[in-house]
């Protein structure tokens, strides 16, 4: 005869108490998205991993500008994520995403999230309070960090300016020293600052016109300009040096993406008077750009302050995101499509391809604020 199942022999074993060298060795075979999941499965579960690193918001505190001692100001470190979020059984044509900033919950209980707990992402959408967001199922992929100036007034009024860029002055085979440089631009004008100096100064070397992007690329500073092209700065003597433009980017607005450490590419879109949208694409080939006509399984995003990229081939299949292509976002209600390299769509001798509207896979913007939130319909 079976012996009755007891109350004691259900009791499920508390894994948390796993010894320490355990722990980190499970906490070793995840990525940082597991880690963040199972933070959110109960305060056990959150004190046994720590909080992944590559999450974490670093921040610098820096002199304010134009007055200095007259408010705080810090750069933080932002990681910026992309969410390919399931969709219902019953539209499997459509897909939706959720791209933009995250960081890590300091609230002592994770109980004020929705259920199920174990799979929970906090976004700031529009411009509303950050709010809850079911992923389970969801995929999220890193796509590097972004860095932000946040100020505050001494009436506490807060500020926040996203055109910013900082490297380290660290030469190769030498231990850093924990110097740095920064690079920003305060309502289009570009502003420097060293760690042994702590001082906002205007960037010598460059005409008045408004800069309109950072990035860093290899070591190296990038910023373009309205109506003055693309600039690459060295950290260290901090002399910039104009690039060499191809002929058919001096219009339009030009906005710089990369590839982590492997390339970078700059977009050129140009509004004609009759509304009509052209697209060109150039790669950084030495110190000169080079027009492309093909990205591989690169996907481009071109956003206001976030152009980012990504690999399609890390997305679902049939998720109506491929590679080669080029999407510029719009406000939200709005409907646009990936931009592809193909004939062109006017007829011209001249002219053998372009990169103009593909209309294989519409996309609909959900939200353009604080986060992206997009659906795509193949």
């Amino acid at each position: 005869m079976a012996e009755p199942v007891t109350k004691e022999n259900k009791t499920i074993p508390d894994w948390t108490k796993l010894p320490e060298e355990l722990l980190q060795t499970i906490n070793g075979k995840l990525n940082c998205f597991d880690v963040v999941h199972a933070h959110s499965v109960s305060t056990k579960w959150r004190s046994a991993f720590p909080y992944p690193a590559s999450l974490l918001r670093s921040s610098y505190s820096l002199p304010t500008y134009p007055v200095e001692k007259d408010g705080l100001c810090s750069l933080e470190k932002i990681p910026f994520v992309l969410v390919i979020v399931p969709t219902p059984t019953d539209d499997e044509s459509a897909s939706e995403f959720s791209m933009g900033l995250v960081g890590r919950d300091e609230s002592a209980d994770y109980m004020e999230a929705p259920s199920p707990l174990q799979c929970s992402l906090r976004m700031k959408m529009n411009k509303s309070d950050p709010k809850w967001m079911n992923v389970i199922g969801s995929q999220i992929l890193s796509l590097g960090h972004r860095y932000r100036m946040v100020c505050w007034d001494p009436n506490g009024l807060r500020t926040t300016h996203r055109n910013a860029a900082i490297l380290p002055l660290s030469r190769e085979g030498e231990r850093g020293r924990g110097e740095f440089v920064v690079l920003r631009s305060y309502y289009g004008i570009l502003l420097v600052l060293t760690s042994a100096i702590r001082k906002w100064v205007r960037f010598p070397g460059v005409r008045s016109s408004s800069c309109t992007g950072l990035v860093t690329f290899r070591g190296r500073f990038y910023a373009s300009f309205s109506n003055e092209g693309i600039y690459v700065i060295h950290p260290y003597s901090l002399v910039a040096v104009p690039l060499m433009m191809p002929p058919n980017f001096t219009h339009g607005s030009n906005h710089l993406i990369t590839a982590g450490d492997d390339e970078l590419f700059l977009v050129n879109k140009n509004t004609s008077i009759t509304r009509r949208v052209t697209c060109r694409v150039g790669k950084l080939v030495g110190l000169e750009w080079v027009e492309v006509d093909e990205l591989g399984d690169r996907v481009l995003f071109v956003a206001k302050d976030a152009n980012v990229c990504c690999s399609a081939n890390q997305l679902p299949d049939g998720c109506g995101v491929t590679g080669d292509s080029v999407l510029f976002t719009k406000r939200a209600g709005e409907d646009t499509y990936f931009y592809k390299y193909g004939p062109p769509e006017v007829p011209n001798e001249n002219v053998v391809g372009e990169w103009r509207s593909s209309k294989e896979s519409r996309v609909r913007f959900l939200d353009s604020q604080q986060a992206f939130a997009f659906r795509v319909e193949s």
